[in-house]
């Protein structure tokens, strides 16, 4: 059974595809295989910047805080 995947289009730089075309040969894999493997690289790196975000978004701010809150 084949993992579900979602199409999207990706518009890149002439000289970029090219490199990437000539990688995916160059390892046997296909241009979809090493832009997903990029872009989990990426996320992982910014894994624990992001994780700060959200964690900073999801507590109260004073805004939100009622009388008697503090």
């Amino acid at each position: 059974m084949t993992t579900p995947t979602k199409r999207t289009t990706v518009y890149l730089d002439p000289d970029l595809h090219k490199a990437l075309r000539l990688k995916a040969i160059a390892v046997s894999k296909s241009i979809s295989d090493l832009v997903n493997q990029a872009v989990r690289e990426s996320l992982r790196k910014d894994k624990n910047k992001y994780t700060s975000i959200l964690e900073i978004m999801s507590k109260p701010t004073l805004t939100t805080l009622k009388p008697g809150d503090r």
